[in-house]
């Protein structure tokens, strides 16, 4: 059987799906490294509401895929961007997902770790924009989740100068109930946080950082560096006080930063092992072995996949990720809150498709060719 895919010009080109999908198999828990998938919601596609409207959740499907994803080993790294915060899900459908998720965990024994913001607040001074991180912060903790500190649109907007961040940032350290995780989101996954940390000067705000968890190491668990910037991370992570983690986040040289160098490396908390997340967990474990060549050997194939779903504009790498997880079979439908499947061209994803059915990660190949021929016939392409 083949599929006839469209390419970047729309000329039509033949490809030939795979037969059989990547052997994965479940195994013990990782040992030599700490590794989060963030995960996305599924939308309810029979609600009847608009792209602006609240956020319609089919929690159940959405359930199922942390499950799926602790099944194999995985952390799960709730209500962060690739959940579509700020960009279809709102504060108080963010609430009832890391409520639900962490709820869910706790039954099922997996980790969890959910992100606490301040999109509720759409502007304000520094001192209102950290009572909103206090709201969502007391929700994370009264679940029982692990807290996430994700960066902040308000707080960027709000503040004059590197001072802001270090006394935003220094208050809620004190008086976290257990140690959290910092998030570096770039402006590149969303174009609000340019300036972050009181400067554009990368450099500078890396000092800026870098002092906020030098002041509170006990309070901080690790940084999740997202600012595809390998060397940078790299720099970063050897300068961390000790006991403190870096979770990478940059989906272009993950397996690189994961197998780390004779002075160190990067744990993970990556929206790629969305997707990814079986073939991620057997990465992992055979990591777990000293073989980094075979992890390498397994991981680094899926690089050119992540660069596809994450190339500019970066914050919609969800649509792909979505994508494939109903060609996957994870959900019944390709419908995203807030209407986001429109947010890639048809080329993409088609390019997805191609690439995700070359590494096997279709458990079953025939159901994601015979989706990929639906969504490709419904836009107009024959086969």
């Amino acid at each position: 059987m083949t599929i006839r895919l469209p390419g970047p010009q729309g000329a039509l080109r033949v490809h030939e799906p795979r037969a059989e999908p990547l052997a994965v198999t479940a195994g013990t828990p990782f040992t030599s490294r700490t590794v989060f998938s963030a995960a996305h919601v599924v939308a309810d596609p029979f609600a009847d509401t608009t792209p602006d409207g609240p956020a319609a959740v089919d929690w159940e499907a959405t359930l199922a895929f942390r499950r799926h994803l602790w099944s194999h080993g995985l952390g799960v790294a709730e209500a962060m961007d690739t959940a579509q915060r700020g960009m279809g899900l709102d504060w108080a459908g963010a609430a009832e997902l890391i409520r639900r998720s962490a709820a869910e965990a706790r039954a099922v024994g997996g980790r969890i770790a959910c992100g606490a913001g301040t999109e509720q607040l759409a502007a304000g001074t520094p001192a209102e924009v950290r009572a909103a991180y206090e709201e969502q912060l007391a929700v994370v903790e009264e679940a029982g989740a692990q807290a996430i500190l994700m960066a902040s649109r308000a707080l960027c907007a709000a503040a004059s100068g590197p001072d802001d961040y270090l006394e935003v940032y220094g208050h809620l350290l004190r008086q976290a109930a257990e140690p959290v995780v910092l998030h570096w989101l770039g402006p590149m996954f969303d174009p609000a946080l340019e300036g972050y940390w009181g400067t554009s000067d990368l450099d500078a705000a890396t000092e800026v950082f870098l002092e906020v968890v030098a002041a509170h190491p006990d309070k901080v668990d690790g940084v999740k560096v997202s600012l595809l910037d390998a060397g940078r991370e790299v720099a970063l992570r050897r300068r961390l006080p000790d006991g403190v983690r870096c979770y990478t986040g940059d989906d272009f040289h993950y397996p690189e930063l994961i197998a780390g160098d004779e002075r160190g490396f990067s744990h993970a908390l990556l929206g790629v092992f969305d997707p990814l997340g079986p073939l991620a967990a057997q990465a992992v474990r055979v990591l777990d072995t000293g073989d980094v060549t075979g992890f390498r050997a397994l991981l680094d194939p899926t690089v050119a996949l992540s660069r596809h779903l994450f190339r500019a504009p970066t914050r919609f790498y969800k649509t792909g990720v979505v994508l494939l997880a109903w060609l996957a079979g994870h959900q019944t439908h390709f419908t995203m809150v807030g209407g986001l499947q429109s947010a890639r061209s048809l080329p993409h994803l088609a390019r997805a498709y191609e690439l995700a059915d070359g590494l096997g990660l279709f458990p079953d190949p025939k159901l994601a060719e015979d989706r990929m021929k639906t969504l490709l016939s419904l836009h107009g392409v024959d086969q």
